[in-house]
Parts: structure tokens; sequence; C-alpha cells
């Protein structure tokens, strides 16, 4: 019997409960009877939810003030009212963030959060418990389909040195271990010598699910199959988040971990926007947000089945709402019902960042992902980033194990000339790629705005 998740699930949380009023297991029962709903008590619930977020919004946001004139249309078609609310970038937000926050927010409860910086740019932005316990709920509600729970026991390849270079010892152990009842092995310290003491570790502690960045779990899958090295109990999941989860990464840890491979998106300032149930389906969730495609360049809505980009709609946070936020990411929305049953809607692929797509110097697209599949064929390459500075430029930084130039380079060379065609690339052998300021490795960066590409 895991003693810490019965303290957890029986002790622990009824007590944050009936002190602190938390919710968080009571939306995830709410979030639990609403993903069978008919396709029109569905919709119904979330017109409802929309039309209460966006009355509020012309009524007490100063930014949206100016859209009073569409309260007709918000009674009336609130899917159809959002549409006519500007898309809001990130800059567009960091501008004046003041103006989202609600003139009747009590700024007391204001609970202070930003966005991963990936592209080196957080955005901050507020939150209060309702808005957090509906983020949480919503993870919960998806690791319950493969029956793990609020006290699961779990391990983490997580976190950049920052982040965990401020948790004292101390608290790690009160806090993670027997508060949370996991345990964590550093993303950006994979050391292979490590590998048999943090593999000991693992059979040791027997964590029901692994939780961590795709990079990172793929990367501590690789080290695991090139040494030998097994686990021996069998997980629940491995939970993969926070970056785009590439097939090979999926095939790899498959295998290593014999375990299914389970891919939570989501972000710090969209929440968790959607969870891969165990049929495969990407399900949205829908009952805590609005989410919307948007052609690259002109800005047009995008059918079921087009690329574009993420606008998402918050429907609980009330304190500082961002209406159609676009968070920087590509995806395609599918129009088809999940085997498993639920009626979420689906999102057919997320396909990664914005600024992962790369424009040759004639104004196509190339995903980041094409450079990715390239270098696969170069096993002596333990990681890579292609940086996009013009259309006609770009380095590549290579790390490999023996810190020599690959055999191979020249046709990986040739292939990546032919996705950028007439750009200079150079390439540059380094001991190690730096992770960005969220603490992922990005393999893949394009360093200048789509705008006046084409």
């Amino acid at each position: 019997m895991d003693i810490i998740k019965f303290g957890i699930e029986k002790i622990l949380y009824p007590l944050m409960e009936a002190k602190r009023g938390n919710h968080v297991r009571a939306n995830t029962k709410v979030l639990l009877a609403s993903e069978r709903l008919s396709l029109h008590d569905l919709k119904s619930l979330r017109e409802e939810r929309l039309r209460r977020l966006l009355l509020h919004c012309v009524e007490h946001v100063p930014a949206y003030r100016q859209y009073k004139e569409l309260v007709p249309q918000i009674v009336t078609d609130p899917f159809t009212a959002l549409t006519n609310f500007p898309v809001l970038t990130k800059d567009a937000f960091r501008m004046d963030p003041e103006s989202f926050i609600a003139d009747d927010a009590d700024r007391s409860t204001l609970i202070a959060n930003n966005s991963g910086g990936s592209s080196g740019h957080p955005v901050q932005f507020y939150m209060n418990r309702h808005t957090v316990e509906y983020y949480e709920a919503a993870r919960w509600r998806g690791l319950s389909w493969y029956g793990i729970t609020p006290g699961s026991r779990s391990l983490l390849i997580w976190g950049n040195p920052f982040e965990l270079d401020k948790m004292a010892e101390r608290r790690y152990r009160l806090t993670e271990r027997y508060l949370k009842n996991r345990r964590i092995i550093p993303a950006y310290a994979l050391d292979p010598a490590a590998m048999p003491e943090h593999v000991r570790l693992f059979n040791s502690y027997r964590p029901e699910y692994i939780y961590g960045y795709a990079g990172a779990i793929a990367l501590f899958a690789r080290l695991m199959k090139e040494q030998g090295l097994q686990l021996k109990h069998r997980l629940k999941a491995v939970v993969s988040t926070s970056e785009t989860l590439q097939p090979w990464q999926r095939e790899l840890m498959e295998e290593v971990f014999q375990a299914p491979v389970v891919n939570e998106y989501g972000a710090r300032d969209g929440g968790i926007i959607a969870y891969q149930c165990p049929e495969g389906g990407m399900h949205l969730s829908a009952e805590n947000l609005v989410a919307e495609v948007i052609d690259l360049l002109t800005g047009e809505l995008l059918p079921a089945g087009e690329r574009g980009l993420l606008l998402v709609t918050d429907l609980n946070n009330f304190v500082q709402p961002r209406l159609r936020y676009q968070l920087g990411d590509e995806v395609i929305m599918s129009d088809q019902l999940c085997s498993c049953g639920r009626t979420l809607p689906l999102l057919a692929e997320v396909c990664g960042r914005e600024d992962d797509i790369f424009v040759t110097a004639d104004g196509q697209f190339v995903h980041g992902v094409a450079f990715a599949n390239c270098i696969k064929r170069l096993p002596e390459v333990d990681a890579f980033q292609i940086i996009q500075l013009s259309p006609t430029e770009a380095k590549v930084l290579l790390v490999t194990r023996d810190g020599l130039e690959p055999p191979g380079l020249d046709g990986v060379k040739a292939d990546y000339q032919a996705l950028l065609p007439g750009a200079k690339i150079t390439y540059q052998l380094v001991d190690a790629i730096p992770p960005s300021p969220s603490g992922k490795t990005r393999y893949a960066i394009r360093q200048f705005p789509l705008e006046n590409t084409r």
C-alpha cells in the first residue's frame, strides 16, 4: 500500500477542501460528467459559459468595453459574436496588460503567472483560484482515463536549473515527495554516466507514471536503450507535455517503457488545452475553452482539416480575460468524433510552434520537423538546433558524441539546402545547446516575423 498516496487522497485533499475551499476534485467530477454529453447539450453548456464571459468582458474589462454594441449578438449567438472581437497577440497583450484586468476583480486574490518563455519573452498575466482549479481538473480528468489519481506516485523529468535551484532541500522533501508523491530528475542534467543511478531510483521508487518534457523523456529512453537498462515494473502511462511530441519520440518511449505514451497539450497561459485518450484521440478541454484556428498570414478562420494558428479563449478567467488569445502554436482541428465515446472535440494534430515554421526565399513554408527528420540519419548526433536568421540565412548547431563532424553530414547538408533553396547555411560543432528560459531545448527557431515574407 502506498501510504503517501493514501494520505494525499484521504487526508490532505479533504482537509484542503474543508479548510481552503479547494474545488479541484469537485471540478474533475464535473468535467468527467460532461465529457459524454450529447453534442447538443455540450454545445449548449459551452454557449452559456461563453455568453457569460463575453457579457462580463464588455461590462467590466477596459480593453473590451468598446465592443458593447455586440451585446445583442452575444446574447443570441455567442460563438459568432466571439469572432467579432480582435485576435489578441502576445505582443499586443504585453503593451497594456492592465487594461485586461476586470474592474470588479478582487486584486488581493490575483495569482501572478507567466508563460514558459521558450521564445525568450515570457508573458506575465493573472488568474485566480477558480481558473487554476479548472486547469488542474482538466489535467486530472485526462490522467484519470489511465487510472491515475491525484495521489499517484510519479517521477518527473522536468525543470530548468533556476526552477530547481530555488527549491530548498527541506521543502523539496516535504512538498514534492510527501505532499505531491513525486520525485524529480532534472531534465537539463541527463548525464549518460548517471543513468544507472536514475534507473535504480525508478526501480526502487516504482512510480505509477512518468511525466515530463517530450525531448527529455525521449533522451532518457534513448540512453536507457543504449546502456541496456530496464525498468522492473509496469507503468500506467508516460505523459509527454510542454513540447510537440514527435512520432519517433513516441515510438522510442513505447519501446523502452512498454507503456502507453500520452500526449498532454497545454500552456501556462492557456491551461490544459487537450488530452489524449486511450483510443488515441486528442480531446479538447471544451468546457474550459473555445478554440479557433486562423490562417498564418491572413488571420481568416479556417475549417477543420486545415493547419493554422490556434486561438484560445479561456472560459474560466474572469479576472484578466484574454479573448481569442494567440498562443503561437500551429494545429489542425478535426470534425470527427472519437471511438472512445467522448463527445469532446478533437485536435487532429498539434503541429508545433508558429516560430518553428521556416520561410524560404520564395515565400514557401517549411516546418522545423523536416530538419529533425533529416538529422535522424546521423546516430552520432546527440543534439542539434537550426536557427533561421532570415529567408536567406540559417545556422545549424551540432552536438556529437566524439566532438567530430559525423560521417554522412554532407548528405544532410544537401537535404537542408533543398529545404531552404538559395539560403546560406553554416554549421558549427558545439559542446552543448543551452535550453530556453523555460528549461526546454528547441531544435528549430525562426528569428524573424512571418509578416511581409511573401
